[in-house]
């Protein structure tokens, strides 16, 4: 039985999450030699060594930073969250060691948020080849694919034979470790196809290199838009993509980790545009420029609010005269807000996937319709005997008066939903129309669209058919 509880306490301990941030601090504040520590602590990974130096003071990383080599710290560093803010506390000499050895993507992410003149001086400093590299990556703005790729890849020219091609992967797997698919290229650098790592080791001597070549493979240009080209990306789960240029060119390539990274920051950014918002905002963001992001929207919705309340102004004697149907309206603006909401989530979906043509947009407004109009009729039936029985049994108020309304609250929320769902479509399938990015415009402003129909519709039927009607 002791051997057994034993057991039961060695499999607890091997189950649970170690903590190597502080197993990591334990090794840099002990008394080995700085080889011993950097021994033990390359044994980590670099996420958790990376965890870990922002868990230390300035002074404390200060003594960190010389145990390692720069490649070693480039590899920790690309693993950071705030990576500048570490290689801002390194001397100039091994700064530059540092970013030459990170990849290209990250190194140009670091030095876009350092100071003009610190960028100018490292950019001096470097070695030809990553002067050049990062050129070519700074040539292109933010928002274009060659921005956001890596020259680390391997390529082998199209005449070469097996032989020659292992010689020619030998020689450059010393300096590009993305090896996976090796892309083959003619004399002029155009992409002729892509070869699987597996293929080229398995392939005898005698057999032509275009045999395990595919030439039907993914790519995308380096000029183009991530926005406009995300999807096509994510949908081959490819290791990597080649980047070409307008000539054809192999001029890069789009990792795993990067396909990841901006799958990341598009999702990000459409979050904060569905909230009306320019783009995603951090917290070293200046106050001015948040100012600047969300004030327009917020002035435009003003308005609209102003239109609501005064549409609500109209129908004051209804309220006065039936007090007791205001308990009713945010059930009918709440379930006309999440109509509006699911229909904009499924429409900038497709609008994000696929081009449509003007029958497939008419047929996406019919459905998102036939949806908001059956889910109307079952949760306006339910409306109509919970809120009839709960006036009837816990009001007291007459069965006449209960269900008329609870039928004026069902046959409006019926209303508010189908037209929520239209408009949940139609308002982001008219801005992409006018140019303009239905995730910036849509969000804030299918919510008060919606709050405008569900009010006109709740009052204006209370007026019709409660006070016009039954006379109540």
């Amino acid at each position: 039985m002791k051997l057994k509880n034993n057991t039961q306490k060695e499999l607890i301990t091997i189950t649970q999450h170690p903590d190597y941030t502080t197993e990591i601090i334990k090794i840099l504040h002990s008394n080995l030699l700085p080889k011993g520590k950097q021994e033990h602590i390359s044994a980590y990974h670099e996420k958790d060594i990376a965890s870990t130096l922002e868990l230390l003071n300035a002074e404390e990383r200060s003594k960190f930073y010389p145990i390692f080599q720069p490649k070693n710290l480039a590899d920790i560093l690309e693993h950071s969250e705030n990576p500048i803010l570490f290689l801002n506390e390194l001397g100039m000499r091994k700064k530059i060691d540092v970013l030459q050895q990170m990849e290209t993507t990250a190194a140009v992410e670091c030095l876009r948020q350092m100071e003009k003149a610190d960028r100018s001086a490292l950019m001096e400093l470097m070695d030809d080849t990553t002067r050049r590299e990062i050129a070519l990556l700074v040539s292109f703005d933010e928002d274009e694919i060659g921005s956001k790729m890596t020259t680390n890849y391997i390529a082998i020219h199209a005449d070469s034979d097996i032989r020659q091609a292992m010689h020619s992967l030998i020689e450059q797997v010393a300096e590009h470790d993305n090896i996976s698919t090796i892309y083959v290229i003619e004399n002029d650098n155009t992409l002729a196809g892509a070869i699987e790592l597996k293929n080229l080791i398995i392939a005898r001597e005698n057999i032509k290199l275009d045999t395990i070549t595919m030439t039907s493979y993914p790519y995308v240009y380096a000029n183009e838009l991530i926005a406009d080209c995300i999807n096509r990306i994510v949908d081959y789960s490819e290791d990597a993509i080649p980047v070409l240029d307008a000539d054809n060119k192999l001029c890069g390539v789009l990792t795993s980790q990067d396909i990841m990274r901006l799958v990341d920051d598009e999702m990000g950014e459409d979050y904060a545009k569905l909230a009306g918002l320019s783009a995603e905002e951090d917290l070293n963001e200046p106050l001015k420029k948040s100012l600047q992001k969300r004030l327009p929207w917020l002035v435009v919705l003003l308005g609209l609010g102003l239109l609501v309340s005064s549409v609500v102004g109209i129908f004051e004697g209804v309220a006065a005269q039936l007090p007791f149907i205001i308990a009713f309206q945010s059930l009918v603006l709440d379930m006309a807000g999440n109509s509006g909401t699911q229909s904009l989530a499924v429409t900038i979906r497709v609008l994000m996937d696929e081009k449509l043509s003007g029958k497939q947009k008419l047929a996406l407004i019919v459905k998102e319709g036939k949806v908001g109009l059956i889910n109307g009729f079952i949760l306006g039936i339910l409306t109509f005997l919970f809120i009839g029985l709960y006036l009837l049994a816990a009001k007291g108020q007459p069965a006449v008066s209960a269900f008329a309304v609870s039928f004026c609250t069902g046959a409006a929320l019926l209303s508010a939903m189908f037209l929520s769902g239209l408009s949940g479509t139609m308002i982001p399938l008219m801005f992409k129309k006018m140019h303009i990015d239905p995730a910036v415009a849509s969000g804030p402003l299918i919510t008060t669209v919606n709050d405008l129909v569900a009010v006109t519709a709740y009052y204006g039927l209370a007026w019709l058919l409660l006070i016009n009607v039954l006379h109540l």
